[in-house]
């Protein structure tokens, strides 16, 4: 494959990957008391944290190599034309998660680690999660749904519907176990979004693989 370098971007979304577990793991020891079964991935990037600045620089990948990845899948697949508006569809919401996610996130950080929400600033925080998990929500089912209908996008359907059901066991994990549990239900949930970036991302960087072939051939047999 002749890899042009929006192919190459696509590596940013593993990138990010890896740079946000890395600030998710080795945050925790610039953090007193932390206990990551126990508590929030965001509280180790709170305006008050030991661990913020350990987080902004570990984290910093992540934060602009996301968006990156998930803007440059939605020119690809627009200017490729690739599957369905269905598909496409579902690539664009999820990169608008992304861009919210990294702006909203960015304005309104909490305030302090653990603590309970009532400041302005964390009431909007909660408010940006809200948009993030529905729009995560949105694309995924898209994706599934292409997946399902489409045979060329089937592999992404397939990550798709992995991820969502990863997002699912977030809250249905905090629901079912006990409170000390809560940051290991809260991880399933973030860590699928992350995940499925670092996905697509691999399938930007292969070209989307047979399915561009697939594509290409069917467009010249017509």
């Amino acid at each position: 494959m002749n890899r042009k370098l929006i192919n190459w971007i696509g590596l940013t979304g593993l990138a990010a990957l890896i740079s946000y577990a890395a600030a998710a793991y080795f945050c925790r020891g610039a953090f007193p008391g932390y206990n990551w079964m126990e508590s929030a991935v965001s509280d180790l990037s709170a305006e008050t944290a030991p661990s913020r600045q350990l987080w902004d620089k570990l984290s910093a990948v992540y934060s602009a190599g996301s968006v990156v990845c998930a803007t440059c899948v939605a020119i690809y697949v627009s200017e490729k034309k690739i599957s369905s508006r269905m598909f496409r569809v579902g690539i664009y919401l999820f990169t608008v998660m992304n861009w919210i996610s990294k702006i909203g996130y960015s304005m309104f950080a909490l305030d302090d680690a653990g603590k309970q929400i009532s400041s302005f600033q964390e009431v909007m925080h909660m408010i940006v999660t809200a948009f993030v998990v529905f729009l995560s929500i949105a694309s995924l089912v898209l994706l599934i749904i292409a997946g399902v209908r489409n045979k060329e996008v089937r592999g992404i359907g397939i990550w798709a519907a992995i991820f969502f059901a990863m997002m699912l066991m977030g809250p249905i994990g905090m629901q079912v176990f006990p409170p000390q549990y809560f940051g290991i239900a809260e991880r399933f949930s973030i860590y699928s979004a992350i995940g499925f970036n670092a996905v697509l991302g691999v399938y930007l960087f292969n070209g989307f693989g047979n399915e561009g072939k697939e594509i290409m051939i069917s467009r010249m047999s017509v």
